[in-house]
């Protein structure tokens, strides 16, 4: 128990201290980010990806959470690897705010306490319950990030390149939690995440 303490500790500090390293390369390749883009575009652009940023360390909270509330050791890894994919999603929407001469968001620390506490919430109603709570959280992020591809700059080539990578992984952990026997989360349970997703999300635009 001291050892995963330790282990969640340390990911936490990774997450919040910009630590995190990406196993995959950046879909934003160089060339991508060629177009000048103007000043407006430039802060519009690293507003939609502050926010993206905050969904990722939230991501990792959820996860190592509902790692640490699981006793299946399948379940387990499964929520490990959806972290370590997320963990590239992390890396890459830090590295485009530095490049668009942005930040991250100031309320993060806020953002990952809560965000670990509701996947603690999900892991003890149970395993099915916990991978409804995945599917559903990875549903309402692929149509956030969607309407981010519809919002960004269409020059901004290096961020819509990212965003639809992470739209294409969130959709597949959806469907991954789902194939593994997610329960559907009742209406009101959604509606609340919906709202909780919209306050983080409006919040982080701009702190």
């Amino acid at each position: 128990m001291l050892d995963t303490l330790l282990i969640n500790a340390d990911q936490a500090l990774r997450t919040l201290s910009g630590g995190a390293r990406a196993n995959r390369a950046s879909p934003a390749q160089p060339e991508l980010g060629a177009t000048a883009l103007s000043a407006s575009q430039k802060r519009l652009s690293g507003a939609l990806m502050r926010v993206n940023h905050v969904g990722e360390v939230c991501a990792q909270a959820l996860y190592q959470s509902q790692a640490l509330g699981t006793r299946d050791p399948a379940l387990r890894r499964d929520l490990q690897q959806a972290a370590d994919e997320e963990i590239d999603h992390l890396a890459w929407t830090a590295e485009r705010l530095k490049a668009l001469n942005s930040h991250a968001s100031w309320l993060n620390p806020l953002w990952y306490a809560g965000a670990f506490s509701l996947g603690l919430l999900a892991g003890r109603a149970g395993d099915r319950w916990s991978l409804g709570f995945v599917a559903e959280t990875e549903r309402q992020v692929a149509r956030h990030l969607a309407s981010h591809l519809a919002r960004l700059p269409t020059e901004d080539h290096a961020s819509r390149a990212i965003v639809a990578q992470m739209h294409a992984d969130e959709v597949r952990h959806s469907e991954q939690a789902e194939a593994a026997g997610a329960h559907r989360l009742p209406p009101p349970v959604r509606g609340l995440m919906r709202v909780a997703a919209k306050v983080m999300t409006t919040t982080a635009h701009y702190i």
